[in-house]
Protein backbone atom coordinates (compact mmCIF):
# COMPACT_ATOMS: atom_id res chain seq x y z
CA UNK A 1 0.00 0.00 0.00
CA UNK A 2 1.31 3.34 -1.10
CA UNK A 3 1.58 5.98 1.51
CA UNK A 4 -0.51 9.55 1.54
CA UNK A 5 1.84 11.96 0.91
CA UNK A 6 1.53 15.87 1.08
CA UNK A 7 0.26 17.29 -2.58
CA UNK A 8 3.89 19.06 -3.25
CA UNK A 9 5.80 15.39 -2.64
CA UNK A 10 3.39 13.43 -4.81
CA UNK A 11 4.02 15.86 -7.26
CA UNK A 12 8.06 15.98 -6.53
CA UNK A 13 8.09 11.90 -6.82
CA UNK A 14 6.66 11.70 -9.95
CA UNK A 15 8.63 14.31 -11.26
CA UNK A 16 11.41 12.24 -10.15
CA UNK A 17 10.51 9.54 -11.32
CA UNK A 18 9.90 11.20 -15.07
CA UNK A 19 13.14 12.61 -14.93
CA UNK A 20 11.39 16.06 -15.21
CA UNK A 21 13.85 18.50 -14.03
CA UNK A 22 11.27 21.75 -14.40
CA UNK A 23 8.79 19.63 -12.60
CA UNK A 24 10.87 18.94 -9.61
CA UNK A 25 12.50 22.21 -9.18
CA UNK A 26 9.28 23.99 -8.98
CA UNK A 27 8.24 22.03 -6.46
CA UNK A 28 11.09 23.86 -4.13
CA UNK A 29 10.79 27.50 -2.48
CA UNK A 30 13.49 29.68 -3.99
CA UNK A 31 15.19 29.74 -0.46
CA UNK A 32 15.24 26.21 -0.43
CA UNK A 33 18.29 24.32 1.02
CA UNK A 34 19.01 20.82 0.29
CA UNK A 35 21.93 18.20 2.10
CA UNK A 36 22.54 15.13 0.33
CA UNK A 37 25.47 12.59 -0.06
CA UNK A 38 27.37 15.13 2.29
CA UNK A 39 27.18 18.25 0.04
CA UNK A 40 24.48 21.77 1.09
CA UNK A 41 22.83 22.79 -2.16
CA UNK A 42 20.92 26.29 -1.52
CA UNK A 43 18.55 27.80 -3.85
CA UNK A 44 16.78 26.52 -6.87
CA UNK A 45 19.87 27.32 -9.13
CA UNK A 46 21.69 25.12 -7.35
CA UNK A 47 19.03 22.25 -6.89
CA UNK A 48 18.37 22.64 -10.58
CA UNK A 49 22.04 21.76 -10.96
CA UNK A 50 21.90 19.11 -8.57
CA UNK A 51 18.82 17.24 -9.85
CA UNK A 52 20.77 17.71 -13.33
CA UNK A 53 23.65 16.21 -12.09
CA UNK A 54 22.10 13.28 -10.05
CA UNK A 55 19.50 12.59 -13.04
CA UNK A 56 22.21 11.72 -15.71
CA UNK A 57 24.60 10.38 -13.34
CA UNK A 58 22.06 7.84 -11.34
CA UNK A 59 18.54 7.86 -13.43
CA UNK A 60 17.03 7.45 -9.92
CA UNK A 61 13.29 6.37 -9.85
CA UNK A 62 11.99 6.74 -6.51
CA UNK A 63 8.69 4.83 -4.71
CA UNK A 64 7.50 6.14 -1.41
CA UNK A 65 7.21 3.40 1.32
CA UNK A 66 6.51 5.51 4.54
CA UNK A 67 5.37 8.44 5.35
CA UNK A 68 5.33 9.96 8.96
CA UNK A 69 5.14 13.75 10.90
CA UNK A 70 8.50 13.76 13.01
CA UNK A 71 9.31 17.06 15.00
CA UNK A 72 7.45 19.01 12.12
CA UNK A 73 9.12 17.69 9.68
CA UNK A 74 7.73 15.28 6.99
CA UNK A 75 9.79 11.75 6.73
CA UNK A 76 9.41 10.03 3.82
CA UNK A 77 11.37 6.64 3.50
CA UNK A 78 11.90 6.00 -0.24
CA UNK A 79 12.88 2.60 -2.00
CA UNK A 80 15.45 4.16 -4.60
CA UNK A 81 16.67 2.59 -7.88
CA UNK A 82 19.25 3.71 -9.94
CA UNK A 83 22.75 3.36 -11.52
CA UNK A 84 24.18 3.38 -8.81
CA UNK A 85 26.13 0.55 -6.48
CA UNK A 86 23.85 -1.11 -3.65
CA UNK A 87 20.67 -0.19 -6.16
CA UNK A 88 18.13 -0.66 -4.88
CA UNK A 89 18.43 0.89 -1.24
CA UNK A 90 16.38 2.40 1.08
CA UNK A 91 16.62 6.08 1.95
CA UNK A 92 15.33 8.88 4.05
CA UNK A 93 13.91 11.98 2.87
CA UNK A 94 13.18 14.99 5.91
CA UNK A 95 11.03 17.39 4.36
CA UNK A 96 10.67 20.97 5.97
CA UNK A 97 8.17 23.32 3.90
CA UNK A 98 8.39 26.53 3.47
CA UNK A 99 5.42 29.61 4.26
CA UNK A 100 3.65 28.50 0.81
CA UNK A 101 3.81 24.64 1.29
CA UNK A 102 6.69 24.31 -1.37
CA UNK A 103 9.66 22.03 -0.21
CA UNK A 104 11.91 24.07 2.37
CA UNK A 105 14.00 22.06 3.56
CA UNK A 106 15.38 18.71 2.45
CA UNK A 107 17.71 15.87 4.07
CA UNK A 108 18.28 12.99 2.25
CA UNK A 109 19.98 9.96 4.39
Amino acid sequence: MKPVLPDILARYFAAQNAHDIDAMVACFAPDAAVHDEGRDIIGTDAVRAWKQETSAKYRITAEPLECAQQDGRTIVVVKVSGTFNGSPAKLTYGFGFSGDDRIGTLEVH
